[in-house]
């Protein structure tokens, strides 16, 4: 019994003695794997190029690496090491627990080749011009260039023209936006000596571009505010219950809206397209379900339609309308003032915003004749803003000094340009826009830059002796028909709205045609200042025929409730009907108040 107890006891101790160096055997692995791991960790953490990380250790046990730059930590691996206590019978032992291996963003392996720099790097894109509009300007250019001038006609004046055609072509086809459209044609006149510096920047001293310039600053305060928006929304309320009065009330509320914002893009986009969104998906009309016939495609044309009129009814409606008075103002030596243009445009105005939304509601007229709902959520719109703010009473009262001066500050001396510093004053002072927020508004300047430019080029062509010579021709043309001035202006008047489908901005053709063709009607024997007035009211008007021909009507056709062969078929017709209107209403109204 003895022996069998001391073998018993003997084997006790072995086994004892085992398990312990078992248990310094399976601790050392786990620290050995350990530090292999955080290792491996290291190597990829160098490998992404990220900062070198040496391994530490928590207050826990638990492994960390430590970014040498002393700013983050983070674990190296989800390694966790327990180390458990004596347990009571005196035998310490190492259990590991959990060895998952962390996933890391990317690891480079055998089987996963590196990804090179060259593969991450995104492919280069041209951020330039547009070379193939770039290269038509260009070669419009210097097509003309080389084609030796005709008798009469300077080499200088010749060149001129070239480099005037090539940035109308520019400011057609946009290979760069207009204003450094305007700056490379500029820097092409004075690098080929056929403008001085003087002569090219003249312009830039004209009242015309920077009262448009001040007009766009007028209109920030005016959209900032949020004085548009409810001008509009409480016409609506008042007049929005069966769809011609909806329609009616948009009209109208644009046209008391035009002389104030003199983007129609900004006036048509910003204020009037989302609020006719609004009216329409409201009375269930969306083009994405199939329903744009519904009220939307007949008030997005009539809306589009009529901005065209109330953007030709004033000078300040439409940013290229003072290009056309300054244009006027060369070739035949009068001023258009603002009084002038808006009382000439009145009539056949108001005329043609009652008759446009009667026509296209007989021609293509919407599926739902009464909208009750317009009222209530213009009403609803009106209460989300609550009362009016100081801000919108300060605008208020600025828009309608500016204005007041725009229409009777000739008799106490003040001009256009002078009318259009008083309000922005006011704003600047008061605090409703900021002289940054001025600086900000790069249709401002960037309006300014190329109507400067185009009244240069334009300017010295006329100096120079190219329009006149080209007047000469089409008037020898027209002459030679043996016709009356009134049907030789007729002619000329259709040959100038009509040649709109080549162009893309009303901008651009004024500055193209407007000059050349006010000279020919003058020389059939038209009165100067009808002749002046009446095409720049047609500037305006030709816009309805395309759906890029004017700032308002990319916005209206790109919600998608007009299919294109509708849009041109109903351009066409209202083409129509704005020429019997003004003129054939227009010249008995001409004749009342002096102009015929």
């Amino acid at each position: 019994g003895w022996h069998r107890e001391a073998t018993s006891a003997h084997w006790n101790v072995c086994l004892h003695a085992k398990l312990r160096t078992s248990d310094r055997k399976r601790g050392t692995d786990a620290r050995e794997r350990i530090r292999r791991e955080t290792k491996d960790m290291a190597n990829v953490t160098s490998a992404l190029s990220m900062p070198r990380a040496k391994l530490g250790r928590t207050a826990d046990g638990r492994s960390r690496v430590h970014r040498s730059a002393g700013l983050v930590q983070r674990p190296a691996a989800n390694l966790q090491a327990k180390v458990a206590n004596r347990n009571s019978s005196g035998r310490g032992w190492i259990r590991r627990t959990s060895l998952k291996p962390c996933k890391p963003a990317v690891v480079a392996s055998a089987s996963t080749p590196a990804v090179s720099a060259a593969s991450t790097t995104p492919p280069t894109t041209w951020k330039g011009a547009d070379l193939k509009k770039l290269a038509a300007c260009v070669l419009t250019a210097a097509v003309v260039w080389v084609i030796p001038p005709p008798a009469g006609i300077t080499k200088q004046a010749w060149h001129l023209l070239a480099i005037f055609l090539g940035t109308i072509v520019g400011i057609i086809t946009t290979p760069v936006p207009l204003g450094a459209v305007a700056m490379i044609g500029l820097g092409a006149a004075i690098n080929t000596k056929t403008l001085t510096f003087a002569a090219a920047f003249s312009a830039f001293a004209s009242e015309i571009p920077w009262l448009i310039a001040l007009a766009f600053f007028l209109a920030r305060g005016f959209i900032k505010t949020g004085l548009g928006n409810r001008i509009a929304y409480y016409i609506v309320s008042l007049f929005g219950k069966t769809t011609l009065g909806l329609t009616y009330s948009l009209v109208f509320a644009e046209a008391l809206l035009a002389p104030a914002i003199p983007s129609l893009a900004a006036r048509s986009g910003g204020i009037f397209l989302p609020l006719t969104k609004a009216l329409s998906v409201s009375c269930g009309s969306d083009p994405n379900n199939g329903t744009e016939r519904k009220l939307g495609s007949y008030l997005m044309l009539t809306c589009f339609q009529t901005s065209c009129v109330t953007s030709a009814m004033f000078i300040t409606a439409m940013a290229a309308n003072p290009l056309a008075v300054n244009l006027a103002t060369t070739a035949i030596g009068q001023t258009i003032s603002w009084g002038q243009w808006a009382l000439g445009a009145i009539v056949p105005g108001i005329i043609s915003l009652i008759g446009v939304p009667l026509v296209l509601y007989a021609l293509y007229p919407p599926e739902i004749k009464d909208s009750p709902e317009a009222p209530k959520l213009a009403k609803e719109e009106l209460a989300k803003l609550g009362p009016m703010s100081l801000d919108e009473k300060v605008m208020a009262v600025a828009l309608s000094i500016t204005v007041g001066l725009w229409i009777f500050g000739s008799a106490v001396g003040i001009g256009s340009i002078g009318a259009a510093l008083v309000g922005l004053t006011i704003l600047l002072v008061t605090g409703v826009i900021s002289w940054k927020e001025c600086l900000q508004e790069s249709a401002a300047w960037d309006t300014l830059t190329w109507f400067a430019a185009l009244i240069a080029m334009a300017a010295y062509l006329n100096k120079l002796g190219v329009i006149p010579a080209f007047s000469s021709a089409v008037v020898n043309v027209v002459g030679g028909l043996g016709l009356a001035w009134q049907p030789a202006f007729l002619i000329v008047i259709l040959l100038y709205f009509y040649s709109h489908y080549l162009f893309a901005s009303g901008a651009a053709h004024i500055g193209a045609m407007y000059t050349a063709f006010l000279s020919v009607a003058v020389a059939c024997g038209a009165p100067p200042m009808l002749s002046a007035l009446v095409l720049g009211y047609m500037s305006n008007l030709m816009g309805c025929t395309t759906n890029y021909g004017i700032g308002s009507a990319p916005p209206y056709f790109g919600s998608g409730y007009v299919p294109l062969p509708k849009w041109y078929q109903m351009g066409f017709v209202m083409s129509v009907f704005y020429l019997i209107v003004w003129l054939g209403a227009g010249p008995v109204w001409w004749k009342v108040i002096g102009l015929l």
